[in-house]
């Protein structure tokens, strides 16, 4: 089976954002004070530079070490990649290869011709060396995202001067579309080294439509490449200004002070801005995301290792009551472990559960030996800096106990990440409420992650690999061999059909269980234009302009 680095993946990823939804939730618009730091005098009245508010930070510009989605928008926009993506669309196209790669017929082997008309920032010409310096740097020098690379790629090579080979350790047809990733962005050897831990965090030099000005705790500036290779910027230049809380984005936007406010509000802050829009001379952006949110149910400890009691649970999920309680309908509910995103994404967990059919867990738990005489009793944990997923579980308690009355006890409890993280993937808990930040925009990184297993067997269950790090510890020697059948599959829609029946598979085990799908709110400007939010989840600054 495949090698992906899944304990520090999963970590990783489960908890990339999770402090930012809990400062969200818990604050309240009214009380707020406006922040008093000004925007940068740069942006000031006449100028076309763009300024931008947001509560994320910029732990790191150092592309072997990136791995939050704010640090990924801006390396973006700093940087290029061998493969991207059309804007406004999820099709994958070259950017600084000229050509989709050559795949050998095994599958391992990628060859890829190369741009001759790339300059790094600093001066220095871009070519195949340079690619390869750049990949090997970001699979040695052992960043968190290093495993992406380093547990897939065998070796690179630069095989001419503008031609680049990479071999792989197995057949992985989603290849091409993890060569998109932010970090696999070509840097510069003269201002870079090889060598483990070796960072350089607040500079970058690489080849992308902006070149870093400066970098603070409060402030980012970007500054226009003048000597791109591409598509030119709409704008002067890019000035972040990084805020304490939602409630100063919230009003430094509102009183005008910024042109675009963008991740993250509350969803009080939301909706207020939603309604004010027509009056307050502001854009109103929403966009899905590929975010997914689930709960994981643990297979090892009773009661969820009994099927009839996760088929119980799934149906007892009332998504709608979730949507309009906890999120103001700023979510969308979700019925695979496959985003909408995808058109191969099914509902199953529709068409299989419902919304909050008690009369089915009724019945699922009768199966399962249990009635007012024999109740069930099963707990939720979440991370405790989420205050979005304790109102969450507290929603679901709450439905629950009302709708079967001495059938059912939910108990709510919490613990902070990084206990919860470790504690996950030695079998804890009956069930968590965890979240999905995709590394890569392909089916495969929404259901591999989950439903494989590295070392294990039935009866055994998942002892070492992805689901055993997820929390559920599934096994499946049929889950594992379709997966394996997608990775080395060319073939579209082949692959797509293997993608169909591995959901299925979700609903007939229930390992997980799908709850919610995040939106992505922009706010801007009027007069502000070409504001959005990719399909694939990036942010495109060079187009804004105004």
């Amino acid at each position: 089976m495949n090698g992906l680095g899944f304990s520090r993946r999963t970590r990783r990823s489960l908890f990339k954002f999770v402090g930012v939804f809990a400062a969200c939730v818990a604050l309240i618009v009214s009380c707020a004070r406006p922040q008093t730091t000004a925007p940068t005098s740069s942006a000031s009245a006449g100028s076309n530079r763009i300024t931008i508010g947001t509560t994320q930070k910029a732990e790191t510009l150092d592309p072997a070490d990136a791995y939050t989605i704010f640090t990924g928008i801006l390396l973006y926009n700093l940087g290029d990649r061998l493969y991207t993506y059309e804007p406004g669309t999820t099709d994958l196209v070259p950017q600084l290869a000229t050509e989709m790669p050559t795949v050998s017929e095994d599958g391992l082997t990628y060859t890829i011709p190369l741009r001759e008309d790339v300059t790094l920032h600093d001066g220095t010409p871009f070519n195949a060396e340079v690619m390869k310096f750049s990949i090997d740097r970001f699979m040695t020098n052992g960043g968190d995202p290093a495993f992406l690379l380093s547990d897939q790629v065998d070796s690179v090579e630069a095989t001419g001067d503008y031609e680049l080979t990479i071999t792989l350790k197995y057949a992985f047809a989603a290849f091409p579309s993890l060569l998109s990733f932010w970090g696999v962005t070509p840097v510069s050897p003269e201002a870079y080294e090889i060598g483990e831990g070796n960072f350089k965090p607040d500079s970058f030099i690489g080849t992308g439509p902006y070149k870093l000005a400066s970098l603070s705790a409060d402030a980012v500036r970007l500054d226009v490449n003048e000597e791109y290779w591409g598509e030119k910027p709409a704008n002067q230049g890019i000035d972040i200004q990084i805020f304490a809380s939602p409630a100063n984005l919230y009003n430094t936007f509102r009183t005008g002070g910024l042109d675009v406010a963008y991740q993250t509000l509350d969803p009080e802050q939301i909706a207020s801005l939603e309604r004010e829009a027509d009056n307050g001379g502001w854009q109103v952006i929403e966009a899905g995301t590929t975010v997914v949110n689930y709960m994981s149910l643990n297979q090892k400890m009773e009661p969820t290792n009994d099927l009839n009691v996760r088929k119980a649970i799934a149906a007892m999920i009332d998504r709608n009551l979730m949507n309009q309680r906890v999120f103001q309908d700023q979510a969308e509910p979700l019925y695979s472990m496959l985003p909408t995103s995808f058109e191969i994404s099914k509902p199953v967990f529709k068409e299989a559960y419902g919304d909050g059919d008690f009369d089915k867990a009724r019945t699922f738990l009768t199966e399962a030996g249990y009635s007012e005489s024999n109740p069930l009793s099963f707990e939720i944990w979440y991370p405790s800096a989420s205050t979005q997923r304790g109102i969450v579980a507290n929603t679901l308690k709450e439905s629950i106990e009302q709708a079967l009355p001495g059938l059912v006890t939910v108990e709510v409890n919490s613990t902070e990440r990084a206990t919860l993280s470790e504690n996950i993937e030695k079998g804890a808990y009956q069930t968590v409420l965890l979240n999905w930040y995709p590394d890569f925009f392909d089916p495969d990184n929404f259901i591999q992650p989950f439903l494989s297993c590295d070392q294990g067997s039935s009866s055994a269950l998942c002892e070492q690999g992805a689901s055993q790090n997820n929390g559920s510890f599934y096994y499946s020697d049929r889950a594992n061999e379709l997966i394996k059948n997608e990775r080395a599959e060319q073939e579209p829609q082949a692959r797509d059909a293997i993608f169909t029946e591995l959901q299925d598979i979700l609903i007939e085990d229930v390992p997980y269980i799908p709850l919610w799908q995040n939106k992505d709110y922009i706010f801007a400007k009027e007069g502000v234009n070409n504001v959005d939010i990719e399909p694939t989840q990036q942010f495109l600054l060079w187009q804004i302009s105004k």
